[in-house]
């Protein structure tokens, strides 16, 4: 999904290619690149985490991306966002979510990069299960 050539959202049901993502930017007049990939952890809180498992609100999930990343265009005024984010289960170690910020400098990239991480977690239609050695939990729901 586009959104004005400068949000690109790529759907991630089965696994996530980070670099397919941030080939998709818009690099034209940047200098800088700033990317974030959360990984799942091996162990949270000592305790060995076989995988996570990720439900979503499908419909919903890219619209509020694209938002998301429309919003960090206009107050950080970076020129494009490519995102992506996993459903379904990843193991240790495994990507779940991509961010990319394309931006003439570097201080806005990081900005809105970090910004961007924050409201996907707090707004995305998502939901996290850790699956781990000692039974499961679920992780907060998400948006």
């Amino acid at each position: 999904m586009t959104v004005d050539g400068r949000v690109i959202i790529v759907p991630a049901p089965e696994s996530l290619d980070s670099e397919a993502v941030r080939e998709k930017l818009i690099l034209e007049g940047c200098g800088s690149i700033v990317s974030f990939l959360g990984i799942t952890r091996g162990i949270d809180d000592g305790v060995l985490v076989e995988k996570l498992e990720f439900d979503a609100w499908e419909e919903k999930l890219g619209g509020v991306l694209a938002r998301l990343g429309e919003e960090a265009i206009d107050k950080f005024g970076v020129t494009s966002v490519s995102m992506a984010h996993r459903t379904g289960s990843v193991g240790p170690s495994e990507p779940i979510v991509a961010i990319h910020v394309a931006s003439p400098h570097r201080a806005e990239g990081f900005e809105a990069c970090s910004w961007l991480i924050d409201e996907l977690k707090a707004q995305a239609p998502l939901w996290k299960k850790e699956v781990r050695a000692d039974g499961t939990v679920w992780k907060g729901g998400l948006g």
